[in-house]
């Protein structure tokens, strides 16, 4: 049973979702960060809610993390290291995490991604046996995070971690793919899309993976396993686009950047000329098969992207304002 969760990475994109779930759910919650301001936003967005208290703290410091996890018996690890720091910061945050943990006997919940997989062997959906396989530097980092994550030497802390393929909503920033396009496409300005347009991928509206992961958190057979959080079906950029302009009203350029176009914005943002080694899932996307959630909670939630869009590009118009 959870009655109290620690998030952290409280103010990005899944940690703000995934609050606003467990409050929902009437679960006491604990938001962490870095930013006492950023902290006193997210609850400003949330209505300043009863049940939501703010610590700051580092999460590289796991008494950081002990010292605002009072009474807490979940921690949701939603917090995330830039891409071109990924390999020197991934798996200390994950020891300090797992150290913190482990000295409060907690659950936790870690929300990753699909790079440990590697390249995909056919265009079918994965389930949460496919082989990892990571041919790139960024996947085998994820990889050495699972295993750290699910070592014997936290056995005092039940573990799952939660897989997202990209994902996109009003809470999403620059940490996700699609967050910044549709934050430019809304203020009417000229946005970049990474990797082609034309190719369909998988895309997870944050609202909807907030609901699988709670749901999962609160049943106890979920631990001790990974699980896949699907998206909605496919989506090819060119009509994320369509969608999006027809609802700012604004019809600015939308670049697509390859291998040439990042390296050369990498010689100015260093993150841009990190996500080039990954853009071989721009054009060999990999599916998540939603099978195993079904079987053990029920129907995936699937919003609409023609509706996901929409809310997005409305709410981000009225911050805007």
């Amino acid at each position: 049973m959870v009655t109290k969760a620690l998030v952290l990475g409280a103010t990005g994109g899944t940690g703000t979702v995934i609050i606003a779930e467990l409050l929902k759910r009437g679960i006491e919650t604990v938001a962490f960060g870095r930013s006492l301001p950023k902290l006193e936003g997210l609850a400003r967005s949330l209505g300043h809610p009863a049940g939501l208290s703010l610590k700051t703290g580092d999460v590289f410091r796991p008494e950081d993390i002990v010292a605002a996890a009072d009474g807490v018996d979940l921690i949701i690890h939603s917090a995330s290291v830039p891409y071109n720091e990924m390999s020197a910061q991934l798996l200390p945050m994950a020891e300090s995490v797992m150290q913190a943990a482990s000295q409060l006997g907690s659950k936790v919940i870690a929300v990753d991604g699909i790079y440990p997989y590697g390249r995909r062997t056919n265009e079918q959906p994965i389930e949460e046996h496919y082989p990892k396989n990571p041919h790139t530097r960024k996947g085998q980092v994820k990889l050495a995070f699972e295993q750290l994550f699910f070592s014997p030497r936290w056995e005092r802390s039940p573990r799952m971690i939660v897989r997202l393929p990209d994902y996109y909503g009003p809470t999403a920033n620059e940490a996700s793919y699609l967050g910044s396009t549709l934050a430019a496409i809304a203020a009417g300005k000229p946005a970049f899309f990474i990797g082609n347009k034309s190719v369909p991928r998988e895309y997870v509206y944050l609202p909807d993976a907030a609901v699988m992961i709670v749901e999962l958190a609160l049943r106890e057979e979920a631990y001790g396993q990974n699980w896949h959080i699907p998206g909605g079906g496919v989506i090819s950029g060119e009509e994320m686009v369509r969608i999006a302009r027809q609802v700012s009203g604004k019809t600015k350029p939308v670049i697509p950047l390859g291998a040439a176009s990042l390296s050369l914005l990498g010689l100015g943002v260093p993150v841009m000329k990190e996500i080039v080694e990954m853009l071989y899932l721009t054009r060999e996307p990999l599916r998540l098969s939603g099978r195993k959630y079904e079987a053990l909670v029920g129907p995936v939630p699937s919003t609409s992207f023609e509706i996901g869009i929409t809310e997005t590009v409305k709410e981000i118009m009225k911050r805007g304002r």
